[in-house]
């Protein structure tokens, strides 16, 4: 199950990431984020 969250990034944050989902490598804006945050967590686990 997939939980509904709400963040707040500055303009140019949210700019480069419009321009990735525009770019199609990504399928929306929520895709984007938890693909980031997941190799992230993914990094401070191998640490």
């Amino acid at each position: 199950m997939k939980r509904k969250l709400s963040i707040t990034v500055d303009e140019d944050t949210a700019a480069a990431i419009l321009s990735r989902v525009e770019q199609g490598r990504y399928r929306n804006v929520s895709h984007f984020i938890e693909y980031a945050s997941n190799e992230l967590l993914k990094e401070d686990t191998n640490a």
